[in-house]
Formats: C-alpha cells, structure tokens, sequence
C-alpha cells in the first residue's frame, strides 16, 4: 500500500515528500517489525513503543508514527509525528482492513454491567431472524452462534491490531451484524475510533475501573464517548447516569423497567428458570419469556429487543430469540442441578454485580436453604471497591466463604485483609485463600436447599497470580467436588 493513501483515507496528515513510500504491514510490536513495514509507537501502561524504535528499524521498517521524535530515530526511516498514536492506529488499521467498504452494520454495547448478556442476547434474537452475526467481547469472539479459533477472549475490546482485521475476517465471510463489547478502556484509549456504530448500548454505570480511571465522572465521559460515534442509541434510564446520558443525546431511544421509556418492561416477574414480563414500545407490545436467570435479565433483554426491533427485526423472532437464551457462559449459569442444593457461577465483580447477584439467587433457595457465597477481589485494581463488596456480602448472603480472584502481583493476604474489613463479625464467614479448596468447602458443606455462588471469574478458565496465568476451570473443580461428595 501507498503510504499518501493510507494517511489520507484515514483522515490523517503526512509529510508529502513521504507520500510513494510503499508500506508491506503496519505493527504495533517491534517484535513484529519486517521489511518495508511502518512501526506505531504505542504508549501503553506498562512499557512505551518509542524505547523500540531502532528495533523496528534495524527489521526493516521504513515508516515510524510517533508522539515524539527521538534522537534514535536513525536509519533512514520516515519520521511521522501525530498527537495520539493509539488513535492513529485505530483508523490505520481501520483503513488498511477497508471496514467502511464492508458494510457491516455494527452495535457497541457499554457500561459497567450487562455488556456480555446483551450481546449474547442479540445473537439468539438474530439468529432466530435467520441473520447471520458476530458477537466480539469479553468471553471471546463468535460468528453463527459458533466460538472463532485463535479468538479466545482475553481483552473486553481487542486492540486496534486484532479487531480491525478480526472485522475484516468477519465481513468477508458473509457476516452483517457485528454485536461489541465496548469498554471504557478502549474509548479512553481510542481503540474504536476508526469505527461507525449504527447503534450503541449503555446498560448502566456502577463503580468499577476506578484503578484506570481517576473518578467516577472520568468513567462515565469515557462511556459516552461511544455516542458521538453512534447513528442511534438505546439507553436504559433508570438509573442516574442513564438519565444524564440521555440529557445529553436527546435523540436517543429509552428503556425502563417502568412506565416513561420508549420500550418498558411491565409486569416483570421472576420465574424458576427466568423471568417474563410484557413488552411495551412505540408500535406494539408482546410478551417476553426469558430463560436466563437474574432480575437483571429483564433489562438486558428489554436493550436487546429495543435495538433488534430499531433494526427492523420482527417481534416475532425477538420473543423466539428471548424464549431460547439461556444465559451467556459465566453469568449467573447453573454448573450443578439435580443434586439437593445448586451451583451458580457469576462474572460479578464489582459491587453493584455482586448486590444483584445475592438477590437474584435469594428466590432460588428451598426451604430453609442458605445462600453460600464464595468470593475475592482481584489483585492490582480498585481497591476501594473490596470493602464495598464485603458489606453488600455481609448483608445479604447467609454464609461467606472469603477466597483468592486474580490477585496478580499483589499478596492475596493482603486482599483478604481488605475485604475483612467490611465482613459483618457476625455473619458466619471463613476465610480460606486456595479458591480451589473454597469451591470444594463449599461443596462439601451445601445442604438442601443451598445455593452456592461462585462470584468473580465467571466464564474464566484462568487464575492470574504473580507468576502468570494459571488454568483454572471451576465448572471442573465443581464437577469433581460434587462427585467425591457423592461418593462418601
């Protein structure tokens, strides 16, 4: 590719006297450099691309974007300076990939909860349609309903470098829909700006990240960044952030569990294996069964309708879809049922997550049934937010189980002594930091009508400690509890 039109399609300048240089590949790994391949210096958290420059070049490349021009820069290479090389990027590669010429009609779904669900949620309603789609986000990356190889999941939003051309492999396989998760780490950190979403999605906003971000305002003024990037929005507003979103793009579609949106939810109630309500919007109402468990499901569903019923999908493949969802993989999903007691495990891992999740559980008990709840804080983030959840545990779970998520770089004692700060002296609670020997604990002493929680890693087949990543899958580790238990 000509470097003149790659920089001018994606609407960034460029020094003419570079404009015929020939470029075979742009990386953003020096490891990646090759020959004839233009080099963008990203500056991450943990290291900065400029320190590799001569790297890059002593492999080839011809072409280094920069934020800042060094004395190393040597070699003969093109020097391009632009004010955010993160950004550039993202519409670099979007340009390389030809995204705007493959006619994918894109919806980018943001806020701290309920991003996932929505997701999986419009897959089964468009499959239902007969729709051929894409989901992109937390658990990894899926087309017709089927996981991608080589896309396992890892970063909610993949980085510029995967997701344009992981588009690409999308589009070119006849694909239309694209369902994406969006993080505020990557409109903060411009990964999507290359990208135009016909609709975007905000579930919600409750405290999270705040180890990224500076406070809660620097949170939500990345999450409304999607909107100026949106043809349309659907927003749920009931709760103050919503509101306020929806203050600010007055043209964007409502929804409310209430009375006073453009899609409500009526008459919501919880059944033993979901919930139904009646849908109401402008031009119609129906009636929803949804098979996913949590009283938030109602709201997640109610976004997926409203955006597949704004795409002009029929009412009727809307209640199809709904009626088969049964969760995505990792939320509030049933691992163990024909035994005396269940177990569920749960992505929540924040605050608010974690409140829903107790109460939604709360209604499954049988009589006299406890909920049990196994739970830890990941390491190297948001430390405010343990003590927080703590006491939400202390209210409203019967018995705690305190554990080991993620702790990463940080001692997991440490951790645990965070999180004891907010636990009730009262409530019965132990403390043991193997989350393996905690789900077993559980298991062990679940009696009939307990509910065990497994909170915190989800659809994660992975612990991260201080060495690295560790597999670690909990369906198995429950799987093999229940059986030994059923051995004795």
């Amino acid at each position: 590719m000509i470097l003149s039109r790659l920089f001018s399609d994606a609407g960034l300048e460029y020094p003419e006297k570079y404009a015929n240089i020939e470029i075979s590949r742009i990386v953003t790994d020096s490891r990646q450099a090759c020959d004839k391949c233009m080099f963008i210096c990203m500056v991450g958290h943990n290291t900065d691309g400029h320190k590799y420059i001569k790297e890059a070049i002593n492999k080839g490349a011809v072409v280094i974007v920069a934020e800042q021009v060094r004395d190393e820069c040597v070699g003969g290479a093109a020097i391009i300076k632009v004010d955010n090389t993160r950004r550039a990027a993202a519409l670099l590669y979007n340009t390389q990939c030809g995204i705007k010429n493959k006619g994918l009609r894109i919806v980018g779904v943001t806020g701290t909860n309920g991003k996932t669900s929505v997701c999986y949620m419009l897959e089964s309603i468009f499959l239902a349609a007969g729709v051929r789609c894409a989901v992109i986000g937390t658990v990894g990356c899926r087309m017709d309903g089927r996981d991608i190889p080589g896309y396992g999941g890892g970063l909610t939003t993949p980085d510029a470098h995967e997701l344009y051309p992981l588009l690409a492999y999308i589009a070119e396989r006849g694909v239309t829909h694209v369902f994406m998760e969006v993080s505020s780490h990557a409109l903060a950190n411009h990964r999507v700006d290359g990208l135009e979403f016909e609709w975007g999605v905000f579930t919600n906003l409750t405290r999270d990240h705040l180890d990224f971000h500076s406070d809660m305002e620097d949170y939500f003024l990345a999450k409304s960044r999607l909107f100026s990037m949106c043809r349309g929005g659907i927003v749920n507003i009931d709760g103050a952030y919503g509101k306020r979103l929806s203050d600010m793009y007055p043209d964007l579609v409502t929804c409310s569990e209430g009375g006073g949106g453009d899609f409500c939810a009526l008459d919501a109630k919880s059944t033993p294996n979901g919930s139904e309500y009646k849908l109401v919007y402008r031009g119609g109402e129906c009636h929803i069964s949804l098979g996913a468990l949590g009283d938030f499901s109602v709201m997640n569903s109610l976004q997926a309708a409203a955006v597949a019923l704004s795409m002009g999908i029929d009412a009727s493949a809307v209640i199809g879809g709904l009626s088969r969802f049964c969760g995505a993989p990792g939320r509030m999903e049933r691992v163990v049922r024909g035994e005396l007691y269940e177990v569920i495990i749960d992505y929540a891992h924040t605050p608010d997550a974690l409140e829903r999740l107790i109460k939604s559980a709360r209604p499954l008990r049988g009589e006299g049934g406890r909920i049990l709840l196994v739970f830890g804080c990941g390491g190297d983030r948001d430390r405010g937010k343990r003590r927080e959840m703590a006491v939400i545990a202390s209210r409203l779970a019967d018995f705690l189980i305190i554990t080991s998520d993620n702790p990463r770089s940080e001692d997991p004692d440490t951790i645990i002594t965070h999180i004891l700060k907010g636990i009730d002296k009262e409530k019965p609670h132990t403390v043991i930091p193997s989350r393996k020997e905690a789900i077993e604990y559980a298991v062990s002493i679940a009696g009939e009508g307990d509910v065990i929680l497994l909170a915190g890693k989800g659809h994660e087949k992975y612990e991260i400690l201080a060495d690295g990543k560790h597999f670690f899958d909990e369906k198995q580790i429950v799987k093999d509890a229940v059986e030994r238990k059923n051995k004795v």
